[in-house]
């Protein structure tokens, strides 16, 4: 399987939707799939994970099928408002390294720096 970044993927997207009049949908209503998606996949990893058992006659779907489905519309959302989820990445994984690196027991065992400033 190749590679692809999430640029590519953006505009891989962007081609599939091009070849329809419709283009993208409101905001709104691709929030609405985007709920409906994730609510398929928490139904998914409770089937797979949690006690409730699948029903016989339901479809056996995947968790990375829906997890698919959630990617799919993430993208399509995104390009919808011109978001460069690249860019977005880089700037959460900045912001959770900065506020986070510490947040939890470290398998370095690094512990957060004592801070000169705090009144005991």
């Amino acid at each position: 399987m190749t590679e692809k970044t999430l640029q590519q993927m953006q505009q891989e997207v962007d081609a599939y939707i091009a070849q329809f009049k419709v283009g993208y949908f409101s905001p709104l209503a691709q929030m609405a799939r985007m709920t409906e998606e994730v609510g398929e996949l928490a139904r998914e990893v409770n089937h797979y994970y949690g006690e409730k058992q699948k029903k016989a006659d339901e479809a056996p779907n995947t968790v990375a099928e829906e997890l698919g489905d959630v990617l799919f519309v993430l993208l399509l959302m995104a390009n919808s408002l011109d978001i460069d989820l690249t860019e977005v990445f880089d700037q959460n994984m900045a912001k959770f390294n900065q506020r986070d690196s510490y947040r939890f027991e470290r398998k370095d065992g690094k512990r957060a720096p004592e801070d000169k400033n705090e009144i005991s």
